[in-house]
């Protein structure tokens, strides 16, 4: 079955921010179509013009596009979720080109696990520490992210 893109980024904003609270949610779909919207670096070329699935499908970017994770069954994964009228609501939020104040154009977040965030993210030091919304660092881009 293909999802549609609304389905898609309600799986995922459930699957990566579930648990963040609203804003967390918003930010992480905020993050998703920085990335399809961006003009130029490894993002615009992935997103081709803006293809939401493109974007979140991209390999090795989000654990829950992944079935499986280092030759284990990812139960966390968009396949598995089962999204309620907050998480669509807030996908089509971002779609609708709405940005999560503070966030601003980052195109990066993870959850170090720790409480301190990297000064940059990606290694190869393309996005640099912008914010921390909950468990999750986020990262804007860099003069480096033009060239990758």
């Amino acid at each position: 079955m293909a999802y549609s893109e609304r389905e898609l980024m309600a799986r995922m904003i459930q699957c990566e921010a579930g648990g963040e609270g609203e804003n967390g949610m918003k930010a992480v779909g905020t993050v998703i179509m920085n990335r399809v919207r961006v003009p130029n670096g490894e993002y615009a070329r992935v997103s081709q013009d803006g293809n939401v699935r493109n974007v979140l499908f991209q390999e090795g970017q989000f654990d829950c596009a992944r079935e499986t994770i280092r030759g284990a069954y990812n139960s966390q994964n968009i396949y598995n979720m089962n999204p309620t009228n907050l998480h669509y609501s807030i996908a089509d939020w971002a779609l609708a080109g709405n940005q999560l104040v503070g966030v601003d154009n980052c195109l990066w977040y993870l959850n170090p696990f720790r409480p301190t965030c990297a000064n940059t993210f990606p290694s190869n030091g393309s996005g640099t520490y912008h914010t921390r919304l909950g468990d999750h660092c986020f990262y804007r881009p860099t003069a480096k992210y033009s060239n990758t």
